[in-house]
C-alpha cells in the first residue's frame, strides 16, 4: 500500500473575536475554534470530499494547509515535510505541486489580465527560465485540455461565462503539473448544468493526470459523484469519515444523516415518500 501524499494531524485554527457578552469597560475577546483538531490522510490519486454546512470550517481547513490562513497548531505533512514549518522560500517551491481552485470563478481572476496572462502567471513564478513562446504554447495546450478554444487566449474574464471562468481557473491550477489540487467549493456559484460539466471535467483530468483532489462542498450529491472518500465536518470537528458509499448509504452520525436528508430527490413521488417516513419517525419519537 502506498504512503499518503498528505497527512494532516490535529490541525487547529483558532481566531480571537470580540466577546459581546462580556461585561466591563474594555472589549474582551474569546476564541473562535474554526478548525479544532482535524486529522486525515490523502492518498496519491485519491479524491477526498469535505462536506458540511456553511461556517463549519471547510475552507479554513483547506487554506490553513497551504498557509493562506495561519494555523494555531498541528501538522500538514506533505511528502515527508511539514508545510507549517517550512520557510517562505521553501513553501513557495512547494506551491508548484499544490494548487487551488476558488469558489467564485470571476472574483478569483484578475479583470485587468487576459485569459492567457492569467493561466501563464504560475509559469512565470515557478519556471522563470521558460521563454514567452513556450509559455504561450503551454497555455494554448491547457485551454484545449479544459475544453476551451485556444483562440480565446487574448480575451478578458468579463467576456466569459461563469463556467468558462471556472475552466480558466482549473487551467491555471493545472499549468504547473501539480500533484494536489484543493477545490474550494468550485461549483457552488454555477448553474446545475454547468456544475455537472465542471465536475466531469475535473474527474476526467484527474484520471488522465493522476492528481489528488481535496474537494470541498456543502452539496452531498456533488461530493458523492466525485469522491473516493468523504469527511464530514461539524463546528470544526470531524464527525464522520469513510468511503463515499459508506457515508452516503450508512451514515453513522446524526449530523451526517441530517445532511443527507436535506438533499432533495428529483423524483416527486420518492421525495413525498421520504417526507412521510420523516414525519412518521418524528411522531413516533
Amino acid at each position: 500500500m502506498s504512503e499518503p501524499i498528505l497527512s494532516v494531524r490535529d490541525m487547529k485554527v483558532w481566531f480571537d473575536v470580540r466577546d459581546d457578552d462580556a461585561g466591563g469597560i474594555f472589549p474582551k475577546t474569546k476564541k473562535l475554534k474554526a478548525v479544532d483538531g482535524v486529522s486525515f490522510d490523502l492518498m496519491p490519486g485519491e479524491t477526498l470530499g469535505i462536506v458540511g454546512e456553511s461556517g463549519c470550517g471547510k475552507s479554513t481547513l483547506a487554506r490553513s494547509i497551504i498557509r493562506l490562513v495561519k494555523a494555531t497548531s498541528g501538522e500538514a505533512v506533505w511528502m515527508g515535510r511539514d508545510l507549517l514549518k517550512l520557510s517562505d522560500a521553501d513553501m513557495l517551491a512547494v506551491r508548484k505541486d499544490i494548487q487551488m481552485i476558488f469558489q467564485d470563478p470571476l472574483a478569483s481572476l484578475n479583470p485587468r489580465m487576459t485569459c492567457g496572462e492569467i493561466i501563464a502567471e504560475p509559469l512565470k513564478t515557478h519556471f522563470k527560465g521558460m521563454g514567452w513562446a513556450e509559455r504561450r504554447d503551454k497555455v494554448r495546450q491547457m485551454l484545449e485540455k479544459v475544453g476551451m478554444d485556444p483562440a480565446q487566449i487574448n480575451r478578458y474574464p468579463h467576456e466569459f461565462s461563469g463556467g468558462q471562468c471556472q475552466r480558466i481557473g482549473i487551467a491555471r491550477a493545472l499549468i504547473t503539473n501539480p500533484k494536489l489540487i484543493i477545490c474550494d467549493e468550485p461549483v457552488s456559484a454555477l448553474d446545475v448544468s454547468v456544475q455537472a460539466q465542471v465536475v466531469n471535467l475535473l474527474m476526467g483530468l484527474q484520471e488522465e493526470l493522476g492528481i489528488s483532489l481535496l474537494f470541498i462542498a456543502h452539496d452531498l450529491s456533488v461530493v458523492k459523484h466525485i469522491s473516493d472518500r468523504i469527511m464530514v465536518l461539524y463546528f470544526g470537528n470531524v464527525v464522520e469519515i469513510g468511503t463515499a458509499q459508506q457515508v452516503i448509504e450508512d451514515p453513522q452520525h446524526e449530523y451526517t444523516q441530517k445532511l443527507i436528508a436535506s438533499v432533495p430527490i428529483p423524483d416527486p413521488r420518492k421525495e413525498m415518500e421520504r417526507r412521510e417516513i420523516r414525519r412518521a419517525k418524528r411522531a413516533a419519537s
